[in-house]
């Protein structure tokens, strides 16, 4: 055993005696000294080994990454490092055991490390040693274990809902997995534990949650992979309003227990409708404002052919103001925001650049005076400003100007990563219409209760439907959503008409669910949190692979273990459905 963490000891353990173990991080050899930096899951404690130190020679040949057992007393250090919280003593070793020899490492163990992240994710074992990373999973445990002692208290439960289900296939993809006993059938693992909730709920058991691990097969980016883990909660007897007051107080429990932030103004609020309208999208940031502004009204009688084109189109133009813009960005800088909004499917951007005596830009010479007087009105623009315009379809002109008001704002330094701007969106619609299968889909999920104005006339006016469904959103990004639940089987029924299911699709997918909604269904709701995503966030990382212990590539690979790997012909053999023997035979 040892005495004491390699971060532990201090000034006031002078004299002590004490025994340490760890990894060596740093040998120095100075010839008649050797300072050795021993580091393990807590910080680093220099050893020392003076001239007349039997051990000095072992500990010559000491190896980074080795591991290994000091004995000896803690003395003060001549050469004070104030970058250590041990950095005023050292220890004085008397006994030194090598428990372990290491090969030289394929990188450097240390926050600044000099490997391409190919490398760190097939050494992960070795990168995990790295103490950013274990602060990073330290970080994340404490979260854990915050959810829980809150959501224990407010009397939840934690139960377990299976991993290994059936296929649901209404949104992502579905990591299936063959079963050997019923051959030609597959199970799927769960993108959600959405349905087990709710038939928690329909057993009884008013307030669940669970630390649940979840499986999309998507395409990933840097804040998704295809496990990942989710806060879950539902609850029985409740309003929307309860699940976000319950939600709320989860979130704020955290971020005072966790990062010492105390958050005490109420979250707020903002409809689906006004997000789209003035940020673009559904996940706004709101800590800086460079709102979209429509330009539609006053480019009515327009002469210029592009914009009336696009506005016969039954299309869309807006802005954002830059302000301060005119003079920080050149005719280079706009071409390069020119190919962001490009991304998200626009044409092209206009610009206007406001001096106090003149307005200049790609197409003033096409506008007359009212419709610039007017434009300067509507996005508030004065001397100095610039105004950046996308004219489209109305999706394309949000997707992309949403887009590019964050580009803008992180060049301009507009966004302050220690404000944490919660915001509920609310009032989502119930169904959208996709125009290339021609059917209607659940905006959030269809299992999403239709709002009591809605609820008469959602069957034959779907386009009007408003959902009890809401997302909590932070820096530009979803942290969670949920709604409240249909509870009525005759609702769900109508629900899965409308998304156009056939009786027998709905009796396959969905029978057990609408069979146990019809024995006395509390009315519930619920929301899941990405629990990654909150780590992300407070961890203050912009890569979801920093909060994960054995995450997978972009690719999504594993590089250590070599999955997803073929596998032999004798366990292929046994998921394989053999032909059934013909009677000649």
């Amino acid at each position: 055993m040892y005495t004491h963490h390699n971060n532990a000891l201090t000034m006031n353990d002078v004299g002590t005696k004490v025994k340490l173990k760890g990894f060596v991080a740093k040998r120095r050899d100075l010839g008649n000294l050797v300072f050795v930096d021993l580091r393990d899951t807590e910080g680093i404690t220099q050893l020392a080994f003076d001239p007349d130190n039997d051990l000095k020679s072992i500990a010559s040949a000491l190896k980074n990454e080795y591991v290994v057992e000091a004995e000896g007393t803690v003395r003060e250090r001549s050469s004070k490092n104030p970058n250590l919280k041990t950095g005023d003593i050292e220890i004085d070793v008397n006994k030194l055991r090598v428990l372990n020899t290491a090969k030289q490492p394929p990188m450097l163990i240390q926050d600044e490390t000099d490997a391409l992240e190919d490398t760190r994710l097939k050494y992960r074992y070795l990168d995990l040693r790295r103490p950013v990373l274990q602060k990073m999973m330290k970080l994340r445990h404490h979260m854990m274990q915050s959810v829980r002692s809150f959501l224990n208290q407010e009397q939840f439960l934690e139960i377990e809902t299976p991993i290994l289900t059936a296929s649901t296939p209404e949104g992502a993809r579905d990591y299936v997995v063959p079963s050997r006993v019923h051959k030609g059938e597959y199970y799927a693992l769960p993108q959600s534990p959405q349905i087990f909730k709710q038939l928690l709920m329909v057993s009884g058991f008013e307030r669940y949650y669970q630390i649940a691990k979840c499986f999309r097969d998507e395409d990933l980016r840097s804040d998704r992979q295809p496990e990942f883990t989710q806060i879950d909660m539902e609850m029985s007897f409740v309003n929307q309003e309860t699940v976000l007051n319950v939600s709320e107080r989860l979130i704020k429990h955290v971020m005072k227990d966790v990062a010492g932030v105390t958050l005490t103004e109420p979250f707020k609020r903002m409809t689906y409708h006004d997000a789209l309208r003035d940020y673009g999208t559904d996940k706004p940031d709101t800590r800086f404002e460079m709102k979209l502004k429509n330009l539609n009204p006053i480019l009515t009688d327009t002469d210029f052919k592009v914009f009336r084109g696009i506005l016969k189109d039954n299309g869309s133009i807006q802005a954002i103001n830059v302000k301060g813009g005119a003079k920080a960005y050149s005719r280079k800088n706009i071409d390069q925001l020119t190919e962001e909004v490009k991304k998200h499917g626009a044409k092209g951007l206009s610009f206007i650049k406001l001096t106090e005596t003149e307005a200049t830009g790609s197409i003033v010479k096409f506008l007359s005076d009212k419709e610039l007087v007017g434009i300067k009105t509507i996005t508030e623009a004065e001397a100095g400003d610039l105004i950046l315009i996308v004219a489209s379809s109305l999706a394309v002109t949000r997707q992309s100007l949403g887009h590019l008001r964050r580009v803008v704002a992180k060049q301009q330094n507009l966004i302050n990563d220690d404000v944490y701007d919660y915001t509920w969106v609310v009032d989502w619609p119930l169904f959208e219409y996709d125009d290339e299968t021609e059917r209607y889909y659940a905006l959030h999920h269809p299992f999403t209760r239709v709002q009591d104005a809605d609820k008469s006339t959602f069957i034959d006016k779907p386009d009007e439907a408003l959902a009890y469904a809401y997302d909590l959103v932070v820096q530009g990004q979803e942290l969670g959503g949920g709604s409240m639940r249909i509870h009525e089987a005759m609702m769900q029924t109508s629900v899965f008409d409308v998304l156009g299911l056939s009786k027998e699709e709905q009796q396959t997918r969905f029978g057990f669910l609408t069979d146990a909604l019809a024995y006395g269904t509390p009315p519930h709701g619920g929301i899941a949190f990405g629990f990654d995503r909150f780590v992300m966030i407070l961890g203050k990382t912009s890569n979801i692979r920093d909060v994960i212990a054995f995450p997978k590539t972009s690719s999504a690979q594993c590089l250590m273990t070599g999955a997803p790997s073929p596998i032999s012909k004798a366990q292929l053999d046994e998921f394989i459905a053999k032909p059934k023997p013909s009677k000649d035979e």
